[in-house]
């Protein structure tokens, strides 16, 4: 399971780090930084992982057992269902704890921490990178283009085109510059340039010289205040004591959807096993092979998936579904078992007539 765990993680991780490459291209973040923010993303990602895994390792585990004849004789020695199944349960249940922990606590400090770097990525100027020969974009309505960047960090072949203001776009070039910071804010100082502006029904450009001109970038970043968080990032106690005036409802029905998906999606452990469990358990042996029975299972496991995905995306605005995903989540729980035991107050010479090849 740790294995086959490891593999669909890294194979999410590169497809995540794909999303994120272009913060490296275009804003300049070291590779430390990159594979913070994707670590970060990991573990809401394991919440699925794990039951796909744990449902993959156990339809491996007991094919092979019952291919090698192995469960034939355990069965012989005394065995039942319940006896077989122990140690795949065992594993779900500890599976369960770990989705329950990454769900409830782990998840949402992740998720809040990948938002804030990323947050702060995009609208801190401080953290960007003025890449020579390249149109920078600072927040918004502010793009900067840099001839050369020396060393020494002086800024030759300048301009910068401010359109902050949409009524009033300015346009600036000079010989060289800077990039400073102060205590107010990144600002631009430009030196040896002009300043061209085309007022509003004058139809004539004008032109200022200058030998000094700072541009304040401080605004530039867009929103500096409070970031906005989404239902991902609350915790349970902010999910259980959401106000739907202070939220909205649009807000208000994602965060009660998540509050419930957060209950429910560790189940699926305990789910996915007892429907690998329930499929191959009772199949009996056959020497033609399990793939009719495997096949069974997967289906079994991929169709109760697509509904858990289909109920998350209906649960968010229309909260009349929510009580399905409780319902979802507890199906296998109570019919795997069921259809253990069934299969076990069989009589033997049936249990032996059905593993007979036909």
């Amino acid at each position: 399971m740790l294995f086959v765990s490891a593999a669909l993680t890294c194979v999410l991780w590169l497809t995540q780090s794909l999303r994120l490459i272009e913060m490296i291209v275009n804003q300049g973040i070291s590779v430390t930084t990159f594979l913070k923010l994707t670590g970060m993303l990991m573990p809401s990602f394991l919440v699925v992982i794990i039951p796909i895994a744990l449902f993959a390792v156990i339809l491996f585990t007991y094919n092979k057992l019952n291919t090698d004849r192995e469960l034939v004789v355990l069965r012989a020695a005394g065995l039942s269902n319940w006896a077989l199944a122990k140690p795949a349960l065992i594993l779900a249940g500890i599976a369960t704890i770990m989705g329950y922990v990454l769900s409830v606590w782990i998840i949402p400090q992740t998720v809040q921490n990948f938002r804030e770097v990323q947050w702060s990525i995009r609208n801190d100027i401080s953290n960007l990178l003025l890449q020579e020969g390249t149109f920078n974009k600072f927040g918004k309505g502010v793009t900067i283009y840099v001839r050369t960047r020396t060393s020494e960090g002086e800024l030759l072949g300048l301009l910068v085109h401010d359109k902050r203001s949409p009524t009033k776009p300015v346009t600036l070039m000079a010989e060289k510059g800077a990039l400073v910071f102060t205590e107010t804010g990144p600002r631009i100082l430009m030196v040896n340039g002009n300043r061209q502006q085309l007022p509003d029904g004058t139809g004539q450009l004008s032109v200022l010289n200058f030998d000094s001109y700072t541009v304040d970038l401080s605004m530039s970043g867009g929103d500096n205040g409070s970031r906005f968080r989404d239902a991902r990032e609350l915790s349970m106690a902010e999910l259980l004591n959401a106000d739907e005036a202070q939220m909205g409802v649009t807000d208000y029905r994602r965060a009660k959807g998540e509050l419930h998906q957060r209950l429910t999606s560790p189940l699926y452990s305990l789910g996915y096993t007892l429907i690998a469990l329930a499929t191959l358990l009772t199949a009996g042996f056959d020497r033609r092979g399990q793939t009719v029975t495997i096949l069974t299972a997967i289906g079994l496991m991929v169709g109760v998936q697509a509904a858990v995905l289909g109920l998350a995306n209906l649960s968010a605005s229309k909260p009349i579904f929510l009580p399905f995903l409780y319902v979802l989540a507890v199906l296998p729980l109570v019919l795997g078992p069921w259809w253990l035991l069934r299969s076990s107050r069989r009589p033997p010479f049936r249990r032996a007539l059905a593993a007979q090849p036909a």
